[in-house]
């Protein structure tokens, strides 16, 4: 499929009397906006039609399910205050765009690969709070990491273990849109440390998979680099298919050679 076609099912699925639909033939994405407001998401179709030709409809289903979320999002009030609890920083690509509908995210630097957001929980979905969203509520920005890396240690960190080739994987894979976002729990970080024998590696190849990796061989690399791009690949919401070498509190990016040890990302 190519992506205007994927562009007229959108259409004929989303398209409603108070939306636009402004399709960009360059760029190949498909704005759908309301009329009213001018808020709204940009779709960008050739990724969406690779996952297209994987999974077919439900591919469309899940396209069609989220953008109508955001719509829904959009459109409650949600105040901070009293919804602490609702609070989590999320890891995302330093790719991942730093401004929704013209107003600035609230984020911070985490490595040379990923970025650290929040987000206030809505139950079936969220959103990513802006600094406005902060001003207009007397929040800081220091407040704000607090209470979301509180909640964060609040979460279950349950987790499947894997042996291959010697090496042992870890899994943390409970797909509540936090999964990844872990990594920045450093009690978590520090016990893996002391319970691995080899070398501790993490990635967060999409948002909803942490893996931990005892490495114990070079072929350990190699498992975990095809593994992170596997991951990546099929992610809904992919952050980093590098790999990330930990000790002593720090995360270096590295990159993964076949059949070699990895080099650090500089």
């Amino acid at each position: 499929m190519e992506p205007i076609e994927l562009k007229r099912i959108l259409e004929s699925k989303l398209g409603t009397d108070d939306r636009s639909l402004i399709f960009n033939t360059k760029e190949k994405t498909l704005r759908i906006e309301e009329k009213e407001t001018g808020k709204g998401i940009t779709l960008s179709l050739p990724g969406l039609t690779a996952k297209y030709e994987e999974r077919k409809d439900d591919a469309i289903d899940e396209i069609i399910y989220h953008v109508e979320e955001l719509f829904t999002v959009m459109n409650r009030n949600q105040s901070l205050d009293g919804n602490q609890k609702a609070i989590f920083p999320v890891i995302r690509s330093t790719s991942f765009p730093t401004e929704h509908n013209g107003e600035p995210l609230v984020f911070e630097e985490h490595t040379a690969e990923t970025r650290i957001f929040y987000a206030q929980d809505l139950g079936n979905s969220y959103r990513l709070l802006t600094e406005k969203m902060l001003e207009d509520e007397g929040w800081n920005m220091q407040q704000l990491k607090e209470i979301g890396r509180f909640n964060l240690r609040s979460l279950d960190c349950s987790m499947k273990e894997d042996q291959v080739a010697g090496n042992t994987f870890y899994f943390i894979n409970h797909n509540d849109g936090y999964d990844a976002s872990r990594i920045l729990n450093q009690q978590l970080l520090d016990s893996m440390e002391k319970k691995v024998d080899g070398t501790l590696a993490v990635a967060v190849p999409h948002q909803d998979v942490l893996i931990f990796a005892d490495i114990k061989n070079e072929q350990g690399y190699d498992i975990l680099g095809q593994m992170s791009m596997h991951f990546f690949s099929n992610g809904r919401i992919p952050v980093t298919a590098l790999p990330f070498l930990y000790e002593k509190g720090d995360l270096d990016p590295i990159f993964i050679l076949a059949k070699t040890k990895p080099e650090k990302s500089e």
